[in-house]
């Protein structure tokens, strides 16, 4: 039986910041909300503090690690990292339309205009460009319908579209505390405001684990060796086609 290839050397480590910068990112998210605007509730005016700590857990934090399943677990059966891969999306998903949910349950109550502003239309344009990558995910990848031939041609975009959206997500997080930063403090916002620090910071925090999430991704030599099940498959598609092999995730 063959051992398991071992995770090259740096890989860990780099893991292990990544996980280090997302849980302080979605800490000083929460830290933001309780010190300057008050903490979080559904049935009130705080109900719109729900949005920002729901889309930073959801669609940055959880999404970023949804997209790392494959470098983390590197020796398990392509299909429980798969199944993996996807409930964290899954996850994701349900904690951004709870967030989705609270802005547009704020602007109700209050009055507000909806879908106006940058931040808005990204927003709505990120959220739909995820659903629909699950969904095609699910219907390639786990659902038992779609051929070898499919998945393998499939494979490079559903790859490119995960970081893409994952990027997007961060760019409208980044969008969205610029928003509410002038939106509370306006002129004092040049000030050095505390809360304002406090924001700046966490947006390069923001933008940090973006990047190391997506170093890790696009590292050719830390991407998941093909299992032997994996090449097999690789093998007898190569001899039965003249289609492409499949390439590791």
């Amino acid at each position: 039986e063959e051992s398991p290839a071992p995770a090259p050397g740096a890989l860990p480590y780099y893991v292990a910041f990544s996980q280090l910068l997302g849980l302080t990112v979605v800490a000083m998210t929460g830290a933001w909300l309780g010190m300057y605007r008050g903490g979080i509730a559904w049935e009130s005016a705080l109900q719109f503090n729900v949005h920002p700590l729901c889309m930073v857990i959801g669609l940055v934090f959880l999404q970023g690690d949804a997209l790392l399943v494959y470098r983390v677990f590197r020796n398990e059966a392509k299909r429980t990292t798969k199944v993996l891969h996807g409930l964290l999306h899954v996850f994701a998903f349900v904690i951004a339309l709870v967030g989705l949910v609270a802005v547009f349950e704020h602007h109700r109550k209050k009055g507000y205009a909806d879908l106006y502003s940058l931040h808005s239309w990204c927003g709505i344009l990120v959220f739909a460009l995820f659903f629909a990558q699950w969904l095609v995910g699910f219907s390639f990848f786990l659902f038992p319908g779609a051929s070898f031939s499919l998945r393998s041609r499939y494979r490079p975009q559903h790859v490119f579209f995960g970081a893409a959206i994952f990027l997007l997500s961060v760019a409208t997080a980044l969008l969205g505390l610029k928003e509410a930063l002038l939106f509370e403090l306006g002129t004092k916002y040049s000030t050095f405001e505390p809360e304002g620090v406090l924001a700046n910071v966490l947006g390069l925090l923001l933008a940090a684990f973006a990047t190391v999430v997506l170093y890790i991704l696009t590292r050719a030599d830390w991407k998941r060796p093909l299992q032997a099940e994996e090449q097999a498959l690789s093998m007898d598609f190569k001899t039965l086609t003249e289609g492409d092999s499949p390439s590791s995730q």
